[in-house]
């Protein structure tokens, strides 16, 4: 259990630089979107950090899932009125629904499941002589 805990810690680490990097090399619709895409990466992270035996699929799908959610609970304006009083919760919520945001959680999830899906595939072994 400790080998994908760590490499999902890993992941986590790796995408916030990613994302604070992004902020900070790029601007406009570019960071945000990227941003997002982000975002989902870095809930399904958490996901094997918290079920370290779950599949890329089924982490990616969660993932996708609370993403959309978040978005989602957007409509309703209460992320809008937390996000007014903590800045913990504009980071985690966020304020303003947007469509465009669920194509790049998808595509965030998209390439979380393809990365984990590599990540976990049996390495197969070299071929030799003797195998042949």
């Amino acid at each position: 259990m400790a080998v994908p805990r760590v490499a999902a810690a890993g992941a986590a680490l790796l995408t916030v630089a990613a994302g604070l990097g992004v902020r900070a090399v790029a601007g406009g619709d570019a960071a945000k979107y990227a941003g997002d895409a982000l975002y989902t990466v870095l809930v399904c992270a958490v996901v094997v950090l918290i079920a370290p035996r779950t599949r890329p699929a089924a982490a990616a799908g969660a993932a996708l899932a609370v993403s959309w959610a978040v978005e989602l609970l957007q409509l309703t304006g209460l992320p809008a009125d937390l996000s007014r009083h903590s800045t913990a919760a504009r980071l985690v919520l966020g304020s303003t629904f947007n469509a465009p945001d669920l194509f790049w959680y998808t595509v965030g999830a998209g390439c979380a499941w393809a990365v984990a899906a590599l990540a976990t595939s049996p390495a197969r072994a070299p071929r030799t002589s003797a195998s042949r």
